[in-house]
């Protein structure tokens, strides 16, 4: 059975344990189903998946120019303390801004390979937390804006990283913490233009991923490099499909390859 596209972040179901789907133009596959099968993976191109050109991707899925001209990939998505939408002022395009910006954001903490503190939208609980690979996650600050939520995360991450280590949260090296107790620990940092936000009573949110074999030593599939890969799936986790021999390929990290997958 065999399936092309253009690589995008897999898609998920909130279930236990979660659900992975690669969703190619004209079809998908379940990755759940494909536990304990071999999965061979080919380059075939590049594709940018904002232009939708097939040039070379730079960073995030984006061709260069994209990357560098386009609202998506703007400082601010990954820096949200730089948001000035809030402010009725323009970075690349303000009516793009202002969708993204102004509606209500979580800043939270999550347990993946360590405890760390992040920011994503409202809608995207719980997509992000099954994205890092955390096993178990919970909110913190709901906030109206972008702005506050990246100021927030900045003031807290003076106390705790706000960085997972990979391959610890591939080999499932997890610290088990109450992250409630967190949560109060935290709560004197929150600057105060976020604490009248602040959330004290929701509880932790708990995910199981697909795995059957965690690898002992992951080491990261470099398809540009390689060209092609074939292996035995063994789970899912986050971002990551995990192979038998401690392979493991970043999906998201290679958004915009042109692949085509091979199942047996």
């Amino acid at each position: 059975m065999k399936y092309q596209g253009v690589l995008t972040k897999m898609q998920t179901e909130f279930l236990q344990p979660i659900q992975y789907f690669l969703v190619f133009e004209t079809d998908f596959i379940n990755l759940n189903q494909m536990l304990n099968k071999t999965m061979q993976i080919e380059l075939i191109g590049q594709q940018c998946l904002c232009c939708k050109l097939h040039k070379d991707i730079y960073r995030q899925g984006f061709c260069k120019r994209c990357f560098f001209d386009k609202p998506q990939a703007g400082d601010w998505i990954m820096r949200p303390e730089l948001s000035t939408a809030h402010l009725d002022k323009e970075d690349r395009d303000l009516e793009y801004e202002k969708k993204v910006q102004l509606q209500p954001h979580i800043v939270y903490l999550a347990n993946s390979s360590n405890v760390k503190v992040g920011v994503t939208r409202k809608s995207q609980v719980p997509t992000r937390w099954i994205d890092q690979g955390a096993h178990e996650a919970i909110e913190i600050v709901e906030v109206p804006n972008r702005y506050l939520a990246g100021i927030t995360e900045v003031a807290l991450k003076q106390y705790i990283s706000d960085k997972t280590n990979w391959r610890k949260m591939l080999a499932n090296s997890i610290e088990d913490v109450n992250l409630i107790e967190w949560r109060e620990r935290l709560k004197s940092f929150i600057p105060k233009e976020a604490f009248p936000y602040f959330l004290d009573s929701n509880k932790e949110t708990v995910i199981d991923f697909p795995v059957e074999k965690y690898p002992e030593k992951p080491k990261s599939l470099n398809l540009k490099k390689e060209n092609s890969y074939s292996g035995k799936l063994k789970g899912i986790k986050g971002q990551y499909i995990i192979f038998e021999d401690d392979t493991v390929f970043n999906i998201r990290a290679n958004e915009g390859l042109v692949v085509e997958i091979s199942l047996v």
